[in-house]
């Protein structure tokens, strides 16, 4: 008798230690679960707030790099928060950064602190800038010179053979400045170079 209560209690144990080993191996193997869907579903779950994050491309703005003589233009590349695939967002960026100004060593800028791009839209083989009147201000005719080809080459940055149309405060830009410096519109590199490099 005392033989069958010794292995009844080795069963029990037995028993036992097997449901201690399943219930800590399918807790780990559902706590694992539970961890990698977690993981896989949390990206696509919590969505950024601002669309435009993880979107950071390179634009190029337009820089003067002044020569002793006259004045080159020169590329700086620039990360901005905007989409390739979506012209007019990407352009609008990359005119913000012009118009924050140089940075060290980057360059210069003739164009006025205080300039806003009111509005762009590129549209086929066109892009049309709108700026504010600060744009006008000041400077000889070099300063013109120089501001203008900043802007027709950034706002070529996508397409380098676009063709470029200025407005200020939303009407054409005819004349620049004070010292009169008459613009043929549209606008491309090539008759800017043509027309107005020195």
């Amino acid at each position: 008798m005392s033989q069958q209560q010794g292995s009844k209690r080795v069963s029990s144990g037995v028993i036992a230690a097997i449901s201690a080993a399943v219930l800590v191996i399918g807790g780990g193997v559902g706590w694992l679960t539970w961890n990698s869907t977690q993981n896989s579903v949390q990206p696509n779950r919590v969505q950024p707030s601002n669309p435009q994050v993880g979107n950071e491309q390179t634009a190029e703005i337009y820089w003067l790099q002044d020569t002793g003589t006259s004045f080159k233009l020169v590329p700086q590349s620039v990360q901005v928060q905007a989409q390739r695939n979506q012209p007019n967002q990407f352009l609008a960026a990359a005119f913000q950064r012009l118009l924050e100004g140089p940075t060290e060593g980057s360059g210069s800028s003739t164009i006025p602190q205080g300039t806003k791009l009111l509005g762009i839209e590129a549209q086929d083989n066109s892009v049309r800038v709108n700026l504010s009147g600060e744009f006008t201000s000041g400077g000889g005719s070099a300063s013109m010179q120089g501001r203008l080809g900043q802007v027709v080459y950034t706002a070529t940055s996508l397409n380098p053979n676009a063709q470029v149309y200025i407005n200020v405060d939303g009407k054409p830009l005819e004349v620049l400045g004070g010292e009169g410096l008459e613009l043929e519109q549209p606008l491309t590199r090539k008759s800017f170079n043509e027309n107005f490099q020195p």
